[in-house]
């Protein structure tokens, strides 16, 4: 199995605190900031950062869905960490200034992909759909806190 592994990131017009504040609030903000793509989204504990679990349903692609619960960690100041329970999935958020006023969130999954023919399609394409997916999030991220 080959590890899988999807980034993008974004140049936002806020301070990075207000990003990653914003990001870390499961309980108020984040749901907001999730496309069609992200179902049956609930806090099962904490809600702020740093020893929340969250649960969600991902559509990567018609017929993929991922049910996840992830246990949420803040290893560093600006890094939150998305580990999902039920696989091996793992999403980091890193939020950096970025000159005046602005910073950059770079989010990056990775997870363990599957082998053969199969595995194949999944690291050609998985990368780029849920690169794609998560533009979207940072996006609403950024209307959000840009407001």
């Amino acid at each position: 199995m080959a590890q899988v592994e999807a980034t993008t990131e974004r140049i936002i017009s806020a301070d990075a605190e207000t990003v990653f504040d914003a990001l870390a609030d499961y309980e108020n903000t984040r749901a907001k900031l999730l496309p069609e793509h992200f179902s049956e989204y609930e806090v099962k504990e904490g809600g702020d950062g740093e020893g929340t679990v969250v649960h969600w349903k991902l559509q990567a692609t018609s017929k993929r869905v991922r049910d996840c619960l992830l246990e949420v960690t803040e290893p560093t100041d600006g890094q939150l960490v998305e580990k999902d329970r039920n696989s091996s999935m793992v999403t980091t958020w890193i939020v950096t200034p970025a000159g005046e006023g602005k910073s950059k969130a770079v989010v990056t999954t990775v997870w363990n992909g599957a082998g053969g023919i199969g595995g194949f399609f999944e690291r050609t394409f998985a990368p780029k759909g849920l690169a794609r997916i998560y533009d979207l999030v940072l996006a609403k991220l950024a209307a959000e806190v840009e407001k």
